[in-house]
């Protein structure tokens, strides 16, 4: 079930940035606690509502490539074959979406951490059923894109 964020959660996420700003400052900068910062981050992360992690800029690293997938599926449910998704190598993102596609999948491939998008049909797409059809598309350049390095 999707949680409301108040005010004060809102302010802090913002002013968290890229999450590598001290606690100390954003309580600074909101005029709250440290203490409060911190319990609200810690309460947002068990409750699945902030992640804060690396991101890397695909465009910096040699060989890392971003591959959009738009999946068609044979059965509607979409939930369930977007987990089996994320669990595919490669695999860092699942939407179920409206639209000609049931599911957008996001993943990162590298021939040079052993997976190229060839790999990643013959070794992991195998591992879904259910599938009519796959479109891919292959990001050649991305604006502001941080993914997750999850090869």
């Amino acid at each position: 079930m999707a949680k409301r964020l108040d005010e004060t959660n809102k302010s802090i996420i913002k002013a968290l940035g890229d999450g590598r700003r001290p606690f100390s400052a954003v309580a600074d900068e909101l005029g709250i606690t440290e203490n409060t910062v911190r319990s609200r981050v810690n309460r947002m992360v068990d409750e699945g509502i902030l992640n804060i992690s690396s991101l890397v800029n695909p465009e910096m690293i040699p060989g890392l490539q971003v591959v959009m997938m738009g999946v068609k599926l044979k059965t509607l449910d979409l939930e369930r074959k977007a987990k089996e998704f994320c669990a595919l190598k490669g695999v860092f993102s699942a939407a179920v979406v409206t639209g000609r596609y049931d599911l957008i999948v996001q993943l990162v491939i590298s021939e040079s951490d052993g997976l190229s998008l060839l790999d990643f049909f013959k070794h992991e797409l195998v591992k879904v059923s259910e599938i009519l059809e796959v479109e891919t598309f292959v990001v050649y350049q991305s604006h502001d894109l941080w993914v997750p390095y999850c090869i």
